[in-house]
């Protein structure tokens, strides 16, 4: 095995700013690069929490992986002094007449050791006192998952990059028309380099990754419980995830609000010309759903909205592979919009892919992904 020695990694949201740490800690030269301050606005990794929980299905590799990130992001936050996982649980809402994916995952749960339990649907207004059930067949529990900090966490990891020696940089790298990355008009020259740019990736590599991304924006909006209140806070409530009105949340943290999300993905935007705006069509489709499942804040003042950018691929499986031309660039894209979960997981795992240290996973290969529907995929 070729040994390398310098790397540069081009985006720092939370699979470059991993990715750089996980080669740092190999022993290479890291250099990260960003267009942007690292936790600007315009990244999707600058949003204020992501849930991080296991269930994923029948798929043992992204139960796996949320495991080690969440393993992961415990040991940065000693690193750095900083709450960035909070365990709180998450609790999958599995519908009446459909509980084939909360059944598959409680199978996979309890193969793999995870702890976990199933809360019957009688139970939930008990144990969810401030969520409507109705229509629910049961809850599957996860005690150890909650939500990871995100912005937070992003920087954390790149405050623990230059800790231990790493660079980072800004500056606007592109492509050109051999889709070589470079900056300032010149190649980027590292015995690796990772490229990591989220929904820019589409854009960079129009050749090799434009027909596999469809990129869409997910509007995320919080409101404030009512005065004098604690049901609504992390303390009392688990994160929660409704896959039978796509839709998911986080309960209020951080003096965050309670956090609700609608999985709507039709909503396209542009990178460089959009407003982050979250649009009144998206706060009444919001507040639809929160008199239906939490109706006492249907009508409770919005506190913050965030607009984000989601680079779906068509079977929401990553993209981790090196670039079919160019072998010392690895490609890492399609977050689908669950890549945050698995977190320093993740920076390893593409770490190990860049240096050949194992091939990458034939799921996140560059090929032909089909154009498989998301709306009834969990993520």
């Amino acid at each position: 095995m070729t040994r390398r020695t310098t790397a540069i990694v081009v985006g720092a949201g939370v699979a470059g700013a991993t990715t750089a740490l996980a080669l740092r800690r190999d022993g290479l030269d890291v250099t990260l690069l960003d267009a942007w301050e690292p936790g600007h606005a315009a990244a999707a990794s600058a949003g204020e929490h992501r849930i991080l929980r296991s269930s994923h299905g029948t798929d043992e590799l992204y139960t796996r992986l949320s495991r080690e990130g969440r393993l992961g992001w415990l040991e940065l936050g000693e690193q750095t002094g900083q709450e960035l996982f909070v365990q709180c649980g998450a609790v999958m809402l599995a519908r009446e007449g459909n509980t084939s994916w909360e059944d598959a995952s409680r199978a996979t749960l309890s193969r793999l050791g995870i702890p976990h339990f199933v809360a019957p649907a009688h139970e939930l207004p008990v144990r969810l006192p401030v969520m409507d059930a109705r229509g629910l067949a049961y809850g599957l529990w996860e005690p150890e998952a909650g939500f990871v900090y995100a912005k937070r966490a992003t920087l954390a990891a790149i405050e623990q990059l230059r800790r231990e020696g790493g660079t980072v940089r800004r500056g606007r790298v592109t492509t050109d028309r051999d889709e070589h990355p470079t900056l300032d008009g010149k190649r980027l020259t590292a015995d690796v380099v990772v490229l990591a740019a989220g929904a820019w990736m589409s854009d960079l590599f129009p050749r090799t990754l434009r027909r596999m991304l469809d990129v869409v924006r997910q509007n995320v909006i919080m409101v404030a419980p009512p005065a004098g209140t604690t049901g609504y806070d992390h303390t009392d409530l688990p994160c929660w995830i409704d896959h039978g009105n796509h839709a998911y949340g986080i309960p209020a943290a951080g003096g965050h609000g309670f956090k609700a999300v609608l999985v709507w993905r039709q909503l396209s935007i542009d990178l460089e010309r959009d407003d982050r705006i979250v649009d009144a069509t998206s706060i009444a489709r919001t507040r639809r759903y929160l008199s239906s499942r939490f109706p006492e804040l249907a009508d409770r003042p919005i506190t913050q909205m965030a607009v984000g950018q989601i680079a779906n691929t068509a079977d929401t499986h990553f993209v981790i592979d090196r670039h079919p031309a160019h072998p010392h660039l690895t490609l890492v894209a399609g977050d689908s919009g669950h890549l945050f979960k698995h977190g320093p997981a993740i920076g390893r795992y593409v770490a190990d892919v860049a240096l050949e240290r194992h091939a990458t996973d034939e799921r996140f290969r560059i090929k032909d992904r089909g154009s498989v529907s998301l709306a009834d995929r969990p993520q």
